[in-house]
């Protein structure tokens, strides 16, 4: 893993609209440039990496129980 910079990250500011560098305190980070709290996305990289992780994720879950109580066995 490459080590970061204070240079090298930026988070997304959305008053200044754009990624920017950013001073981090114990409960927020906020832009080097306009002193506006900073997030890490913006609220449409925000839907596309949400979006791509749902369809990396698994479909499926606990198999289904029969009329006895016990789990299905697949073969």
């Amino acid at each position: 893993m490459d080590n970061s910079s204070f240079y090298d990250d930026h988070k997304f500011c959305p008053e200044c609209n754009d990624y920017v560098t950013y001073l981090i305190s114990m409960d927020s980070s906020y832009c080097v440039t306009c002193g506006g709290v900073v997030r890490l996305f913006s609220e449409d990289d925000w839907t596309n990496f949400n979006e791509s992780l749902k369809s990396r994720r698994p479909k499926g879950g606990r198999p289904r129980k029969n009329k006895t109580g016990e789990d299905k066995k697949t073969a």
